[in-house]
């Protein structure tokens, strides 16, 4: 018996998801399936964190140095720069994302940008100089706006038009913004009004004839992602200040009911803000674009919810020039507004009956009536949002229930 001759080897096939370092940047399939944040896109909210840490450092040292209308005013316009820049990035990445090498490095360059930006922001509440967080501004608007010439460069037709306002529309405000470097102090708060309006108004200009190929799913991930990551940003710096006035000042009696409330009301905040799946009401641009935008004051008021509790405790130990009650209403005005903005954007869509629609205004209401209560306010206003979470669970729980009865109900 003779034996066969061994066939030759087989060649080795080319491992998988082998690409060029630069290819084409196409849009992506509108309903890719698994589509999921990237390590690139994490890498990317946690360097802007930065930038929204230090905006909050700097709202707490001038509220608690009362001086609490510049300081908000100085927050509103460093936040906006960081959470538009943000998310012009994540809606652009959820239509684009190729991954290749010069996509990643012009993101890099953008991250880049807002790490400037972070380190001016000292002195724009300071000092009023505004050089350096607009130079981070103009480094990551240039930077996106030459993401969108390189999609318009794999376009064509009505998509093409699309990218081409895209980038246009960025590099046009950017001159605007550079204004702000030369108008007086008493016109720059009108400048930044109309330079506003004028960013919101690009996407609504670049996509009224072709939208862009976004992703509900990955966006609203997305959005999910920079809330934890600024919640957890919250927690770190009022453990930081509760820390601070343990050690310090040896005021463990006056912290730890501002401690307990702070925790209660962040779990709360995270518990409200994913309690419902909101990818599945993100179906059109004039549903999203609301949503989006609107996260403007979820971001802001969730990032200055640890900002509240950092006065809180410096005003519980002595160290804040401020009464008890502007520290209170620190902590509890930016709670209602995170409450109210969420429930305005996407939990009010899945309530059904009154009693649903009602626990998250009513909570608010009564977290900013707490405002009067003195050094308990920030305990009892936690303790009204754990409550709020359970009246939420408990009615959601019950229709649910009567819906299941109904259904198995034997059909008469």
């Amino acid at each position: 018996m003779t034996s066969s001759p061994s066939s030759p080897p087989e060649p080795s096939a080319p491992p998988p998801d082998v690409h060029p370092p630069v290819r084409r940047l196409k849009a992506r399939h509108r309903h890719e399936a698994h589509r999921t944040a990237t390590p690139l896109e994490l890498f990317f909210d946690l360097c802007f964190v930065v930038a929204i840490a230090q905006a909050g450092v700097q709202l707490v040292h001038s509220v608690a140095g009362g001086h609490a209308g510049e300081g908000v005013l100085n927050y509103a316009m460093v936040f906006f720069a960081i959470w538009w820049a943000w998310m012009n990035f994540a809606w652009f990445a959820s239509a684009y994302d190729n991954d290749d090498v010069l996509y990643r490095v012009v993101t890099l360059v953008q991250i880049a940008g807002v790490l400037v930006l972070a380190a001016g922001i000292s002195r724009a509440f300071e000092d009023q100089d505004w050089l350096a967080v607009i130079i981070g501004y103009a480094i990551m608007r240039v930077a996106m706006s030459a993401q969108w010439l390189r999609a318009a460069r794999s376009a064509g037709g009505a998509e093409r038009a699309m990218a081409l306002r895209y980038a246009g529309g960025v590099l046009l405000c950017q001159v605007g913004w550079l204004g702000l470097l030369f108008v007086p102090d008493g016109g720059r708060g009108w400048l930044f009004l109309v330079m506003v309006v004028l960013e919101l108004c690009v996407p609504a200009f670049a996509e009224r004839a072709h939208p862009s190929a976004w992703h509900p799913h990955h966006i609203s991930e997305r959005y999910g992602l920079l809330t934890i990551i600024v919640l957890g940003e919250t927690i770190a710096a009022a453990t930081v200040a509760v820390k601070s006035g343990i050690e310090e000042n040896d005021a463990l009696g006056e912290v730890l009911p501002i401690a307990a409330g702070g925790l209660l009301i962040v779990f709360a905040a995270w518990w409200i803000y994913f309690v419902v799946p909101v990818h599945s009401h993100l179906r059109s641009n004039r549903q999203s674009f609301l949503w989006g935008y609107g996260h403007y004051l979820v971001f802001a008021s969730a990032a200055a919810i640890g900002a509240g509790l950092e006065v809180a405790v410096e005003q519980a130990v002595g160290k804040a020039h401020v009464s008890t009650l502007a520290a209170s209403f620190a902590v509890t005005l930016p709670t209602a507004v995170f409450l109210l903005t969420v429930w305005a954007l996407h939990a009010r869509h899945f309530k059904v009956g009154v009693a649903e629609q009602l626990v998250l205004p009513t909570a608010a209401l009564l977290v900013l009536a707490c405002t009067f209560l003195g050094g308990e306010a920030v305990l009892v206003a936690g303790i009204v949002l754990a409550l709020a979470v359970s009246a939420g669970v408990a009615l959601t729980a019950r229709r649910t229930d009567r819906e299941r009865r109904r259904t198995a109900a034997p059909a008469a």
